[in-house]
């Protein structure tokens, strides 16, 4: 018996090299992904390529059961992993170990001007994904916050192309490292709500190439992206999930992208134009492309079983099928069938305290009158806390961003927290705001509706008010429809329910009233000079009170600087003081041009921001040098250096944010006053001082020619802007291109 058992293990000892290299390529994970997709693709039926091409439920696609290649799953979005849904339904499915951590919005993280914090959060975020075995995440968002009453623009990182860029790329690096998918959305020139579905966009090249385009293109080239999402607005009169310019002309030939094309759900309207004009992978349309909502019909999907019968008729060939399919085998084989792919984690005190840095990092101190802020916590016995927005959550709401957040610490919650027994917290509401329909609730109904008394709501805090060592007004926007939310923009800059009315006299009964704000966009601020502080907060995730406690006690210094600008009114925004938005409901025209945010605040000779685009206080001092340059003048091939001494100035330790601005003296097109061409958040002890230099070469000097459809770098006098915001200039050097 012993022999047979030897005799046969012998024999298994000498068949296993031969059954080793019979292993099919697309298998091999040690061989090229290239040749494991030609592989692969070779070995799948007409049916099965098909079948790759649409979703299957709300957020998956097949796989190849028979080959053993597994399904794609997605899911929303760049914040936190959202819950799981039914199978055909947004609702959520009720699970129990899907509870996830909430991180801050983009705003925020963009306001940090850190490209560490995006490298954090990216690698945060990218973990939770992975242990939800979700192999594409849907998000980071890019598109440039070109009017302030774009209701989706808190998901997104602020106005300036070249900041967005910077912050992108270690987001969408650290999420891959995870073996999953960072879809880049929404490409391109989705910055309003409001008509988004049929908008079509009409922008000169120069607009396009020099403001919209960048963070993509640098997404693309230097992230290295593994997926992009599509918009639901139209370019040229096209949808942008099927445009022939955009995703095939430039992102797929121009920028060389090899990776999938992802459709925002219910972006797709013609099978053809989605065969042909560069869509990859088709969701959500509703769900079957002909019907809203209708359940189980994928197979009627546009790239459905209408791409099946046209292939099949010989209308089309399988040319544009080969190529979507290849590229999503090679999402497959870079996330799901990876070689090293890592387990990741979820839910867990390392994420939530990486979203709390990050919140800590992105607040952003916009007005510090007399020092009233940091609060002593010693030296105060009874504190007010005025506000909804002390309480409400943020998580919540706001369309595909809502989140089912395992906690989330309100500001009263986190200021109490703070202040322990030392001193007495009273809250007041002071407003409120409309209840409404939990969101993905199955069941769910309209709440019933109540009189809101705004004046004796107003009344008890004001009370309250007089007798409080500090009051502190937690307000701003919410994730209602027509505040920060998808699918619609808000009406007016101003904040809603009677909030400026209630700043405002609470000012009056006691000077010692600070005002946060709570939002992903700017808000008129009527009451400016009647307040001594004012705190941009951000929606910040599941840490969001004890970040703001820290920054409101001093435990941290805040360093966040604005993304975009705070206008005094609508109109003094180029999107508004020009048109268009929203524009007639059929087209929107970008009268503005290159001349977005600070590029437009900077033009004006009458107005001012309310607060500039880079803005940002701090805790304690920073001055200035004088700034140098390495060289006079540069060639086209050469790169230039300027060097500024930056010194801390006052009693404690802090960071700034040092911003480089380029403006070009004279050129033969019309050019910004200035722009951001590089940053660095510099840390510094008490009368510590530090050099930081930044170097730039001819790209950075150049400007998009929509005349020879190609970037220029033309010969002549460069300055150089280095300061603490694009409105605080604290010194210039002129330098020339030869």
């Amino acid at each position: 018996m012993k022999k047979i058992k030897s005799f046969f293990w012998g024999v298994s000892l000498f068949a296993l090299p031969v059954f080793a290299q019979q292993k099919p390529a697309y298998l091999d994970v040690d061989k090229p992904i290239e040749v494991r997709v030609e592989d692969a693709l070779r070995r799948m039926t007409l049916e099965e390529k098909v079948a790759m091409t649409h979703a299957q439920s709300k957020f998956s696609s097949p796989g190849v059961p028979r080959l053993g290649i597994p399904e794609n799953w997605m899911t929303d979005g760049p914040h936190g992993i959202r819950a799981e849904v039914l199978w055909d339904e947004w609702y959520g499915a009720n699970w129990t170990n899907d509870s996830c951590i909430a991180f801050p919005a983009l705003t925020c993280l963009a306001a940090t001007w850190d490209t560490e914090m995006s490298a954090l959060y990216g690698e945060s975020i990218g973990e939770e994904a992975r242990y939800r075995n979700k192999n594409v995440l849907l998000g980071p968002g890019v598109n440039i916050y070109r009017t302030p009453l774009n209701g989706r623009n808190f998901e997104y990182m602020g106005e300036d192309p070249y900041l967005a860029s910077r912050m992108v790329v270690p987001y969408i690096r650290e999420v891959q490292k995870n073996g999953v998918a960072a879809c880049v959305k929404h490409f391109a020139l989705n910055n309003q709500e409001i008509y988004r579905g049929h908008i079509n966009v009409q922008v000169d090249d120069r607009a396009l190439h020099e403001i919209y385009l960048p963070a993509f293109k640098a997404a693309v080239h230097e992230g290295q992206a593994w997926a992009i999402m599509g918009s639901y607005n139209k370019y040229k009169g096209e949808h942008c999930c099927h445009n022939q310019y955009l995703l095939n002309d430039l992102l797929k030939r121009d920028w060389g992208f090899d990776g999938v094309v992802v459709s925002d759900w219910g972006g797709v309207h013609d099978t053809k134009e989605a065969i042909f004009n560069g869509l990859d992978m088709e969701f959500g349309s509703w769900t079957n492309g002909l019907n809203w909502g209708q359940s189980n019909a994928y197979d009627n999907y546009y790239l459905a079983h209408p791409y099946l019968n046209l292939i099949k008729k010989g209308e089309v060939t399988e040319k544009e099928l080969n190529d979507k399919v290849r590229r999503i085998l090679r999402l497959v084989f870079r996330t799901n069938m990876a070689k090293e792919r890592h387990f990741g984690s979820f839910g867990t005190e390392e994420h939530a305290l990486a979203g709390r840095t990050i919140a800590q990092q992105g607040i952003v101190l916009l007005q510090n009158k007399k020092n009233v802020l940091p609060v002593d916590a010693s030296k105060v016995k009874r504190v007010l806390v005025v506000g909804e927005n002390a309480v409400k959550r943020m998580t919540v709401g706001g369309g595909s961003s809502s989140l089912k957040a395992k906690y989330e610490v309100s500001p009263l919650e986190g200021i109490k927290a703070r202040l322990g027994d030392g001193a007495e917290v009273i809250y007041s509401p002071g407003y409120a705001s409309p209840a409404v329909k939990e969101q993905d609730v199955l069941g769910a109904e309209e709440p019933d509706k109540m009189e809101i008394d705004a004046d004796a709501l107003r009344n008890d805090a004001v009370k309250w008010a007089k007798d409080a060592d500090v009051v502190f007004f937690v307000g701003g926007l919410n994730k209602n429809d027509g505040q920060d939310c998808e699918g619609n923009d808000r009406s007016s800059l101003s904040l809603p329910y009677e909030q400026d009315q209630l700043i405002a006299e609470l000012a009056k009964a006691n000077p010692n009233t600070v005002v946060v704000i709570i939002s992903g966009n700017a808000v008129a601020m009527p009451w400016v000079k009647q307040v001594p502080a004012i705190v941009e907060a951000w929606y910040s995730g599941t840490e969001a009170g004890n970040a703001l406690a820290s920054i409101l006690f001093g435990d941290v210094n805040p360093s966040g600087k604005l993304p975009f600008t705070f206008p005094v009114k609508l109109e003094d925004n180029g999107a508004h003081a020009l048109g268009e938005h929203p524009g007639d409901s059929i087209n929107v025209k970008y009268n503005e041009s290159i001349f977005v945010g600070y590029r437009w605040a900077d033009k004006q000779k009458k107005t001012k921001p309310l607060f500039a685009f880079g803005h940002g206080l701090s805790y304690t001092t920073f001055a200035y040098g004088k700034a140098t340059a390495t060289k006079k003048s540069l060639t086209a091939d050469e790169t230039i250096t300027f060097t500024v001494p930056v010194k801390n100035t006052g009693s404690r330790e802090g960071s700034e944010v040092v911003q480089l601005y380029i403006g070009d003296k004279k050129s033969a097109l019309p050019r910004p006053i200035k722009e951001l061409k590089g940053f660095s958040k510099v840390k510094l002890a008490p009368g510590e001082e530090k050099m930081v230099s930044f170097t730039i070469d001819k790209t950075d000097l150049s400007y998009y020619d929509d005349t020879q459809n190609r970037w220029v770098a033309e010969p002549g006098v460069f300055e150089a802007f280095v300061g603490a915001s694009s409105a605080d200039i604290r010194s210039t050097v002129s330098f020339e291109l030869k």
